[in-house]
């Protein structure tokens, strides 16, 4: 075979990659570093964001006053917004240029750190502060994907993916164990004063060094319409995947705002959702016959090879989900470990990953991806088994957790050194670099389906499985049941469970006993939660028949 067809010839100097464009029909001889190190910084902050919530429990807790359902919606308001909004942030990166877009992200996700940082209650944290995290991720995630393809070609342009894919499961997760020493020393507020100064500095000023790239002509003007569409569909399957264990799954709870024929309303906000996103499918077509482009091209929807992709991101962001509702509150509130500690979990799955997501594409840059991403659900799945084995009643077994997070960077990494350029692959270069934000919904998605669904799990799981035990107890009056059958049971740990059932008028030893049961159930619970985020990660398996193109064109040229 000849050499791989490169693109022109850039220099290493700041000032010559500003001033001469990157052409799309030669590729460089040499990787250009800056570019994907400024990627890299971005990836890390919109990944180190969710990483410092999930080591914040303990403070928004118990400075904020938030109880569990405000941390479910703390980690539910970034995939939430941003999911909503990320397919509108790719369109936009294509009408107004990916530069642009980039640093408007940016700022925007540094005006939701200082707000998180200042927020006087829970309420002004998530509406406030989550929300413009999430709108600036919208943008900025889109970006990184989309000025890959325009920087990169060819086997450069896999290991620029491997990069950001390093980036969000692995450099990221070098932030919470520093942002971790910092909240222990000097509060949450602090470190939330520290990424928006993160986003400031490095992400907004290094963007204007990042070498110029040729903008795609399109005739075609903001599509409100589609974007309207777009960010109410996902918002109501985001939303109402959100509020499962809020609002209930069938019966409302009384705490939900309205029902519908006495159901609760988080199912049917999902189904009307869904008929949205159908009716914005139908939308697109038309768009794209008449105009050559949309919002949401035919390609992202009808090809296998995209979708599988797509669904890889989802399992790796689901384990986003799986740390903030289900690891990382079960190492704090249930066997007392420091955010610090709990930081140490995410280098030692940020490592693996690294070496991972970086190093397969280095050395092994003609590997099968559908194997690869094969490999890396069953590696998952056997992280997310051991994980169910490291806890406890009232602890956490240490070196199954350890070893668990490290499988679990294993897994992360053969995944994310394969999804982004597996999606690229499938289409042309306009839309492999649109599809940016269509991988930003897939990740938020995989994080809401996460929080959403494991949350319920452990909600319905541990109110049921408490209510049937106090009920047959012989130690337990019916009295003393009834009131606490009354209450939805969550997550807690058994000083905060006291005082949940300080109102009931129990003795001594009926409190013990309840005690007991509570912690017996949370554990059990916990681990079927774990079960659950299993069998979802096996279904990714069955998506992976549809990969069929493994290079670019140009690279299978004699």
């Amino acid at each position: 075979m000849t050499s791989i067809t490169r693109s022109t010839t850039l220099e290493a100097d700041a000032s010559a990659a500003q001033s001469q464009p990157i052409s799309q029909s030669k590729a460089a001889t040499r990787f250009l570093v800056f570019p994907v190190v400024t990627l890299i910084l971005a990836q890390m902050g919109t990944s180190g964001d969710n990483g410092a919530l999930a080591i914040a429990t303990s403070a928004l807790t118990t400075q904020l006053h938030a109880n569990m359902a405000s941390i479910q919606l703390s980690n539910m308001m970034y995939p939430l917004i941003a999911g909503s909004f990320m397919v509108a942030g790719g369109f936009i990166g294509t009408l107004f240029g990916w530069k642009r877009t980039f640093r408007t992200g940016a700022v925007l996700c540094a005006i939701g750190e200082l707000i998180s940082a200042i927020s006087p209650n829970i309420d002004v944290f998530n509406w406030g502060g989550r929300t413009f995290v999430g709108l600036g991720a919208s943008l900025l995630i889109p970006s990184v994907l989309g000025l890959i393809p325009k920087i990169y070609k060819g086997s450069q342009r896999t290991l620029a993916f491997g990069c950001v894919g390093a980036a969000a499961g692995g450099f990221s997760s070098f932030l919470p164990l520093a942002l971790g020493i910092i909240m222990g020393v000097s509060g949450f507020r602090v470190v939330y004063g520290v990424l928006a100064a993160y986003f400031i500095v490095l992400l907004l000023l290094l963007s204007f060094r990042l070498p110029p790239i040729t903008k795609t002509e399109v005739n075609h003007r903001f599509d409100v319409p589609g974007v309207t569409l777009a960010a109410i569909g996902f918002f109501l399957v985001l939303f109402g995947l959100s509020r499962i264990s809020a609002w209930g799954l069938a019966k409302a709870f009384p705490q939900a705002p309205f029902t519908v024929f006495g159901l609760s309303p988080a199912i049917p906000l999902v189904v009307l959702g869904a008929v949205v996103l159908v009716v914005l499918g139908f939308v697109e077509k038309g768009v794209e016959e008449r105009n050559g482009v949309a919002l949401l091209p035919q390609s992202f929807l009808k090809t296998p090879q995209v979708l599988a992709g797509l669904y890889a991101w989802l399992i790796t962001f689901l384990f986003l989900g799986v740390q903030g509702i289900l690891m990382g509150p079960y190492l704090q509130l249930v066997a007392g470990w420091s955010p610090a500690k709990v930081g140490v979990i995410s280098v030692l799955s940020g490592l693996p990953t690294i070496l991972v997501a970086i190093g397969l594409p280095k050395l092994l840059p003609d590997a099968n991806p559908k194997r690869v991403i094969q490999l890396g659900y069953v590696v998952m799945i056997a992280a997310l088994i051991i994980r169910s084995f490291s806890i406890t009643l009232h602890s956490a077994i240490g070196w199954l957790v350890f070893l668990g997070t490290i499988i679990t960077g294993i897994g992360v990494g053969l995944i994310n050194s394969q999804a982004s350029n597996v999606v690229a692959l499938a289409v042309n270069e306009r839309d492999a670099s649109q599809s940016g934000g269509v991988q930003g919904v897939a990740r938020n998605i995989g994080q809401a389906l996460g929080v959403g669904i494991l949350g319920a799990v452990l909600l319905f799981g541990i109110t049921a499985n408490v209510g049937n035990a106090v009920r047959g107890s012989d130690v337990i009056s019916p009295e003393v049941a009834n009131a606490v059958t009354s209450k939805s049971i969550t997550l807690v740990g058994d000083r905060q469970f006291e005082q949940e059932i300080a109102d009931v008028d129990a003795t001594p030893a009926e409190k013990a006993e309840l005690v007991k049961i509570n912690a017996r159930e949370r554990y059990n619970v916990t681990r079927v939660a774990y079960i659950v985020a299993a069998v979802i990660v096996a279904f990714g398996l069955f998506t992976t028949r549809g990969i069929t193109k493994f290079k670019e064109a140009e690279e299978r040229k004699n």
